[in-house]
């Protein structure tokens, strides 16, 4: 092995020589007092002859001396002594500060690394354990080899559990259940591998670290930086959907001298043994003089506010990141609260770009593409990749398509459990709405598109806590065009639609309907998409005065949505058939109110004939003007006759005819209830036989 060009190598074999030397008059020692040496039974442990050949034998391998221009001189370091320094800093120098070791820490740490680093030595401490067995150093051997008593308190108290070493992670004492003076110790193997200058992260480590780093461009790190490099050591990103805390906090520690080592609290919540998780990284993140940065802190909060106090009470720089606010019993020291920003519109195309490691067609507009989703860095990133890897099915070539995939595979999966997933397939040349109604939709779909820019970078956020959320109510008869105008705005803007029939949230029991409310809300917070909550007037309906027990939660209950309503940042759509009963304080609140009026003549022609669509045989005596002049019908009646029409066309073999469509017509009429009336059907009545 070459030394001679890594001086913290340098360093730690020159100490290991001054262990050697310490194991070699130990050893000889030994055999100068070995009370029967030619005992009958020493098979079962190493003869001298064996000793005397591994220390005097020429083709014994040994620790290389110092080269001849180390300052330092590898000598024995007397207990309590300042620990030998090197010209150069070496590994075992910072590991020594760091953990704040004193010189017998460092002397005993070295004679339990040696057999790690030459296996000769597991048959020196096996003889001098007097156990061929046994091939560590024990507590009393180690004591021994320092020139200390093993009745040393002092001494002994450097090996408690609570003792540097051992608090560390450095050393582990194992036999637990043998005398104190006869437990083995070992080093661990990523603090050995550490010494000799590897950084690879402990295996126990790899599902839980995160690859948060640093992001150019991304809020401003430098007084979370300065903070930092005046002495504090805890401090608390709070961020919105997509902001961008991981990254800022990230910068903050490269800027203040520090690695960046995150951790994902969402896998830590999972681990078998998360306390023991947590001291490993620990460990890792004082051996390599990096500062923590662990998020999403709401996946601890609630379940595991233990790992939140051990995470906090650690001796290495924490940054932790969620959304929740600080509570004060996670910690106890104060932590710096900060606001962690959202990607700026301006900068989220930019990092797209850079991740997706090709060109991009002139063609794609990726700002405006990504203006409706709430990405962190990381998402941004992944989207990117993502799209790049789609683009492999289409022949290399992205499309928008491709781009508004990549940022929708970013959704957790925790909303499809609670909500209807809907991926959209309509365009707004399907809807058939009064211009009015049309506009107010360009107009809601507009407002989600540039909510950054208006709320964000012009300020115009109302005050009271809201958030950067969209809500509107569309009001109208059943069949009107509610859920699908929905459907073409979350098409429009690239994002899934997610329906939530209000009516199966409510509870009979008290707090419950709230709980579900809160889970919906929830995971709608880590989602980019349009939230739909149909029959909106079973919680929304008007507040009443308190007569009885019913009347009190249920107003609880509107008042709690509303709230929750409010600080949503997402896009809520709520659907109504029953306007008329809703509380006026919760339309106070929306951004638009949108009525879907049952259409009119000519747009029922219009609905009759895509309904009907193209590729349907219809018959010559189709009239459907007269349809739509007579059958005051909304659009989903009329695609619910159109249906039942192809069915019975299906099922004769002939084209739908005017005789098919008017007993189409009278089985949607028998469905909603209504008479058929000589006055609507007209020449046609008698087809109804």
């Amino acid at each position: 092995m070459t030394t001679a060009g890594d001086p913290n190598l340098r360093h730690l074999l020159a100490r290991a020589v001054a262990v050697e030397q310490r194991i070699r008059r130990a050893v000889e020692a030994r055999q100068l007092t070995d009370p029967d040496p030619d005992d009958a039974f020493r098979g079962l442990y190493l003869t001298d002859e064996n000793i005397a050949r591994l220390l005097d034998a020429e083709e014994a391998r040994a620790f290389p001396s110092p080269v001849p221009d180390y300052d330092e001189t590898p000598t024995e370091t007397p207990p309590g002594a300042p620990a030998e320094m090197p010209t150069e800093v070496s590994r075992l120098t910072s590991l020594a500060g760091e953990f704040g070791l004193t010189a017998l820490d460092v002397e005993i740490l070295l004679i339990t690394l040696v057999p790690d680093l030459d296996d000769r030595f597991e048959a020196f401490y096996g003889y001098l354990n007097d156990d061929v067995t046994r091939r560590r150093p024990s507590i009393g051997l180690a004591l021994g080899l320092c020139g200390l008593s093993p009745a040393d308190q002092v001494a002994r108290g450097r090996l408690s559990a609570l003792a540097p070493l051992r608090e560390g992670r450095l050393l582990l004492v194992e036999d637990l259940d043998r005398p104190f003076l006869s437990r083995a110790l070992r080093v661990p193997d990523r603090v050995t591998a550490h010494l000799l200058g590897d950084d690879t992260p402990a295996p126990r480590l790899a599902d839980l670290l995160a690859p948060w780093h640093a992001v150019p461009g991304v809020g401003d790190p430098a007084p979370l930086a300065a903070a930092l490099a005046r002495g504090a050591s805890l401090a608390y990103l709070r961020e919105d959907q997509g902001g961008a805390g991981t990254a800022l906090a990230a910068s903050a520690l490269t800027l203040a001298g520090h690695r960046a080592l995150g951790l994902d609290l969402a896998r830590l919540a999972e681990d078998p043994s998360p306390a023991e998780a947590v001291r490993s990284l620990v460990r890792e993140a004082r051996l390599t003089g990096a500062g923590l940065v662990c998020a999403p802190l709401d996946a601890v909060s609630r379940e595991h506010p233990e790992l939140l106090r051990l995470l906090t009470g650690t001796p290495v720089l924490t940054i932790l990141v969620g959304r929740a606010p600080w509570d004060a019993a996670w910690s106890a020291a104060p932590p710096l609260l900060l606001h962690a920003p959202r990607v700026e519109p301006s900068t989220r195309a930019a990092l797209w770009t850079d991740a997706y490691e090709a060109p991009v067609p002139e063609t794609i507009d990726v700002d405006r593409l990504l203006s409706p989703f709430l990405l962190t860095p990381e998402q941004i990133t992944r989207a990117a990749r993502g799209a790049a890897q789609t683009t492999h099915l289409d022949g290399g070539i992205l499309t928008p398509d491709h781009v508004r995939q990549g940022a929708r595979a970013q959704n957790a999966a925790g909303l499809d459990r609670l909500a209807r997933r809907i991926e959209p397939t309509v365009t707004w040349n399907d809807l058939v709405l009064p211009p009015g109604t049309h506009a107010q939709l360009r107009e809601l779909t507009a407002r989600a598109r540039h909510r950054d820019r208006v709320l964000g970078e012009w300020g115009m956020r109302p005050g009271g806590g809201r958030g950067r959320g969209v809500s509107a109510l569309f009001a109208g008869d059943s069949g009107t065009g509610k859920t699908m105008s929905a459907e073409v705005i979350a098409a429009d803007l690239g994002l899934d639609l997610y329906t939530v029939d209000l009516a199966t949230v409510i509870d009979k029991y008290v707090g419950e309907t709230e709980k579900n409310l809160e889970r919906i809300f929830s995971e709608a917070a880590g989602v980019n998409g349009v939230l739909l909550f149909d029959e909106a007037d079973a919680i929304f309906g008007k507040r009443s005065d308190v007569k009885d027990a019913h009347d009190r939660y249920a107003n609880v209950e509107s008042a709690y949505l509303l709230q929750r309503m409010e600080s949503f940042d997402g896009l809520a759509i709520l659907a109504t058939n029953l306007r008329a009963n809703l509380d006026d304080a919760f339309t106070r609140r929306l951004d638009l109110v949108i009525d879907f009026p049952v259409p009119d003549p000519e747009q029922r022609l219009l609905l009759w004939e895509r309904c009907l669509g193209p590729a349907l045989p219809r018959g010559r005596d189709l009239d459907l003007a007269f349809c739509a002049e007579n059958f005051e019908l909304a659009g989903g009646n009329i695609r619910s006759i159109a249906v039942t029409s192809a069915y019975l066309a299906a099922d004769t073999g002939e084209p739908v005819t005017m005789p098919t469509l008017i007993h189409a017509i009278q089985r949607e009429y028998q469905k909603l209830g209504r008479l058929t009336l000589a006055s609507e059907f007209g020449p046609y009545l008698g087809l109804l036989a």
